[in-house]
């Protein structure tokens, strides 16, 4: 049956990052397998705050982009730092996606917000509402947990009050899909229905990919690696959750060898990883900014080893970065400093694994890689074989596609009246209950091999 789906977002291409192309990839399937999709969202202007010149000045845009429609309404462009500015951009967007987005979108029947942030999901809950379609709340990141535990949210009163509005956005939502089992399990353990809960993982388009490809001289050269240097890189967000200063202390250690690092992307850490270069003296590390989307392909093939570093923290148990699905599939020698699934997930595709910001693992780990190309080249055989079989993007948007299957408006007035008793309860002061858990699959996706590591535990798990 075709549906009509809405997407609301407040990252979407041309920026580079994961939700843009998680997003972007699940609405290109769905529009080519025959629904009608349109996505909602702003002015492209992150993680710089740069509107690009095309789109500087509009209050309202409106595109076609792989067989959906894209509508983009005005927002207040800031960089990716600075809670302050950074509240005002989310809201003013919650705003202006409403009254410049709601009418031009059209009628849905099924509307599908990507959180972070929660204005997102407000937006999202009251064009549902207006359009009488289901809301499907989409969980990237364990928000405000991730915030608590890094430290950037001190204020408890203020923690109890974003929590309780996240247990809403939840109450609110007809389905609420998370990128982790270890998010499923932390939502289920603070009340959400287990039912409820889908697990639905990030992946890769293998055939964006091409292993065997030569790698770019031109390219490398840029990334700072000389002839005969095994070149480690790491693509991506440059934030506080990276840990990304335990790998520049590893590079430090390998300094004098034939290894160069590169870090390719933008984010509020790098201007202190920056600092940390200069500090140490690093000439082998070269920094360089982010690169289109469709620019990745030749990025890591010129890449000989590649990083997905995570914080040493608790909650990153339960987190799987998206970057490690490209890796795997351009067929690179992978090396994780992470636990948890992520962890599981990487020595299930044969690739490299150690403790996070473990600065002496991760350097004997990359040494060791670094001499052995042979190895290199079968780790990355079976983690594109790996990703062909258990991550492919098509097929986990084919999946996703199924929870949303329910005729439009059929769930609205029940999760309108769950809406009701959350915000009452949160005018009381109180906080929500755990209703018993319903009994469902932990996971939405194909089942894989076992694991040679311990199972997971609740946060134990992007």
């Amino acid at each position: 049956m075709i549906m009509r789906i809405l997407v609301v977002t407040h990252y979407f291409p041309p920026e580079i990052g994961a939700p843009q192309a998680r997003l972007s990839a699940l609405a290109a399937t769905w529009a080519a397998d025959g629904d009608t999709v349109t996505v909602l969202t702003g002015m492209p202007n992150h993680p710089t705050g740069v509107v690009p010149p095309e789109y500087r000045g509009a209050i309202r845009r409106r595109e076609r982009r792989d067989g959906y429609k894209v509508v983009r309404t005005w927002l207040y462009a800031t960089p990716n730092e600075g809670v302050v500015r950074k509240t005002i951009g989310h809201l003013s967007f919650m705003i202006s996606s409403v009254l410049l987005g709601g009418r031009v979108c059209g009628p849905a029947d099924t509307v599908v917000v990507s959180s972070p942030t929660f204005f997102s999901i407000g937006a999202a809950w009251l064009l549902a509402r207006l359009k009488r379609a289901r809301l499907v709340v989409e969980v990237r990141d364990l928000w405000p947990a991730i915030f608590t535990e890094l430290g950037v949210l001190t204020n408890r009163p203020l923690i109890r009050l974003l929590e309780r509005l996240e247990l809403a956005a939840y109450a609110a939502a007809d389905a609420v899909v998370v990128v982790s089992d270890g998010f499923r399990a932390n939502l289920i353990g603070r009340g959400v229905p287990a039912g409820k809960v889908h697990t639905i993982r990030n992946g890769a388009c293998p055939g964006s990919f091409d292993p065997a490809a030569a790698a770019d001289p031109k390219f490398r050269a840029r990334l700072g690696a000389r002839g005969g240097d095994c070149l480690v890189l790491y693509a991506g967000t440059h934030g506080i959750s990276q840990g990304l200063l335990a790998v520049a202390d590893a590079a430090a250690s390998l300094a004098g060898e034939s290894i160069h690092f590169a870090f390719a992307g933008e984010g509020a850490d790098k201007a202190r990883l920056r600092r940390r270069v200069e500090e140490l003296g690093l000439r082998n590390v070269t920094l360089v900014p982010g690169v289109p989307h469709e620019q990745v392909p030749a990025l890591l093939a010129a890449a000989d080893i590649c990083l997905v570093p995570l914080r040493n923290v608790p909650l990153f148990t339960a987190f799987i970065p998206s970057k490690m699905f490209e890796y795997l599939a351009a067929g690179r020698a992978v090396v994780g400093a992470v636990t948890g699934e992520a962890g599981q997930i990487l020595r299930e595709a044969g690739a490299s694994v150690v403790p996070p910001e473990d600065r002496a693992a991760l350097a004997d780990a990359i040494r060791a890689l670094a001499t052995d190309p042979q190895r290199r080249q079968a780790m990355g055989k079976q983690g594109r074989r790996y990703v062909e079989q258990y991550f492919d993007q098509a097929t986990l948007a084919r999946q996703y596609r199924k929870l949303l299957d329910a005729p439009g408006g059929r769930h609205m007035r029940r999760s309108c009246r769950a809406a009701a008793a959350v915000m009452a309860l949160l005018a009381r002061g109180a906080t929500p209950r755990n209703p018993p858990a319903a009994q469902g699959p932990p996971t939405d996706l194909p089942a894989r091999p076992a694991s040679t590591t311990p199972a997971a535990a609740v946060m134990d798990k992007k």
